[in-house]
């Protein structure tokens, strides 16, 4: 009896030691599986579905798991160059983080031979393109045989057919009467009240409105484009002779009253020089033209010297030059000294931006001149055209009252 007890001692201890081996085999396993289970839920209207993947997440045959204490810094250090520079080119190319260059694999190893001559490389690659040899045809060529399937569109609904035909408006027999009895001319008019330009061409549009008869092959049934351009000749170059002009306002001729040396390209800075040294001595010269004749600062600083002592220049033109926008203000402050110049025109110079300085400066300027009604000048901003497009306004109405006074 003694040894059956003891039989049966050793047996319930080795299965206690089964049972605590078998519970810890079920954890270690659970915790394993739990690391690469993964669970899906599907939902429908009716039930949820629970779906579980049996797929462990491996990488190079371990688990991720595995990876996470792994010295990265370590593993690089053990790379060659060689091999850092091909882990350096498998980047992701639609990463925004990294700059163009570094996202293309694609890497030069070359030298520069010289400096990009583009002329040079398009020819060694037309050359190229020229010598390669096409690839052979497997199946020659033939004129009228189509290759592989043909694309054919598909049927139409008929609804479709149906909405594009014209739709029949019953208008009743008055209108119809009227519409049939309608002359070209008399349609064309209805259109343009209508609002219909786009089914008449210009010159059915504007003889509409100008209640013109239709030219001969314009009519109603005339295709809808636009009227031909006219050419006309070339102007003539400008043949006015620099030398005898420059002497006749030496002279003080009362029969120059316009000057007009525009785009006139060979006038030398000398001869500038001699027509604005005789300015302030002219008596009868009220209208000087100079566009684009190369005038630059040193002679525009010249001629705001000869505006200050003029006693009868009216309009000055100086458009499509050479002049820098501190002497554009040179002239402008000259206007001051000259109280009969009305009309004075600088854009289109050397410099396309004056600048929020210059433009103030220039504001300032023609707001205290009482005379000058004109101004050919691009402002930028809104501040000095509204100041100055006033002051201009007031002066322009200040002297059409005194002239209505004087006639009275």
């Amino acid at each position: 009896m003694a040894d059956t007890a003891k039989d049966k001692e050793v047996l319930g201890e080795e299965e206690e030691e089964e049972e605590e081996s078998t519970t810890t085999t079920t954890t270690s396993t659970s915790k394993k599986t739990s690391q690469w289970r993964k669970t899906r839920s599907t939902k429908t209207s009716a039930t949820t579905k629970t779906t579980t993947l049996t797929t462990p997440a491996k990488l190079y045959g371990k688990d991720l798991s595995e990876y996470d204490d792994v010295d990265v810094e370590s593993l690089l250090a053990q790379l060659s160059p060689e091999e850092i520079t091909i882990l350096a080119k498998e980047v992701d190319p639609d990463d925004n983080f990294l700059p163009p260059d570094q996202r293309c694999s694609y890497e030069c190893s070359k030298d520069a031979t010289g400096p990009l001559n583009r002329k040079q490389l398009i020819e060694h690659i037309n050359k190229q393109a020229i010598e390669t040899p096409d690839e052979p045809e497997f199946e020659p060529y033939v004129q009228g045989k189509v290759r592989g399937k043909k694309w054919v569109p598909p049927p139409r609904d008929a609804r479709e057919i149906e909405a594009e035909e014209q739709i029949a408006i019953d208008m009743g027999d008055e209108y119809e009467h009227a519409l049939n009895d309608a002359t070209q001319e008399e349609i064309i008019d209805l259109a343009a009240i209508l609002g219909f330009h786009s089914m008449m061409n210009q010159d059915q549009y504007h003889a509409s409105l100008l209640n013109k008869g239709q030219p001969v092959g314009m009519g109603w049934d005339g295709i809808t484009k636009s009227t031909q351009q006219k050419l006309f000749p070339m102007d003539p170059p400008n043949a006015t002779d620099v030398e005898e002009s420059i002497k006749r306002v030496k002279d003080d001729d009362s029969k120059l009253v316009d000057l007009n040396f525009n785009n006139i390209k060979n006038i030398s800075d000398e001869k500038l020089e001699q027509l604005f040294a005789a300015l302030p001595q002219n008596e009868h010269l009220e209208v000087l033209s100079l566009t684009n004749v190369g005038l630059t600062d040193k002679t525009a600083l010249l001629l705001a010297e000869a505006i200050e002592k003029s006693k009868t220049l009216r309009v000055l033109n100086v458009e499509t030059n050479f002049i820098s926008p501190p002497v554009i203000v040179k002239l402008v402050q000259a206007l001051l000294k000259c109280h009969t110049i009305e009309e004075f025109r600088a854009s289109n110079q050397r410099s396309a931006v004056l600048g929020n300085k210059i433009e103030m400066e220039i504001t300032d300027l023609v707001e205290k001149n009482p005379s000058l009604l004109r101004l050919g000048l691009h402002l930028e901003f809104n501040d000095a055209r509204h100041r100055v497009a006033a002051h201009l306004q007031r002066n322009i109405d200040r002297i059409r009252v005194k002239r209505l006074n004087q006639r009275k």
